[in-house]
């Protein structure tokens, strides 16, 4: 997402968060960054969990789950009206997954597929939150 907002010439905000604590302090999985490098993306955030206040109006202008569940979960952890939580696949065509899929315990190759997806979505989010900012000035 950064990538895509850089060479948009968009100054915003890019912050990844889990919806569990699992994580938290630790650097991407290597094999994320390692497919992550040979597209040349850097991931060099380290892990933290969403709480309440990133999901307040005003803190972020988009949150965006990756699945069902952790949308689910994101919602749950709010203690207001989330209007601005979104599934990451309402920015890609019906030819995808609903779902970005976790590729955790899988192979190589599903690391590579969640970067296909994110290629294809991350342009989207962002005309996305270009447009609401245009609105919202017009």
């Amino acid at each position: 997402m950064k990538s895509v907002a850089n060479s948009a010439r968009q100054d915003i905000r890019v912050e990844s968060a889990g919806t569990e604590g699992y994580h938290v302090g630790e650097r991407p999985d290597a094999r994320m960054r390692k497919a992550a490098a040979t597209r040349g993306y850097s991931l060099d955030s380290l892990g933290r969990q969403v709480d309440a206040t990133d999901l307040q109006p005003g803190s972020y202008d988009l949150v965006v789950a990756m699945d069902q569940a952790n949308l689910r979960r994101l919602r749950a952890i709010a203690t207001s009206e989330t209007s601005n939580v979104h599934l990451f696949s309402e920015f890609l065509d019906d030819g995808w997954p609903e779902e970005v899929p976790d590729p955790y315990y899988g192979g190589d190759e599903g690391f590579e597929e969640v970067l296909d997806m994110l290629e294809a979505g991350c342009p989207r989010v962002l005309e996305s939150l270009t447009k609401t900012q245009k609105e919202a000035n017009d």
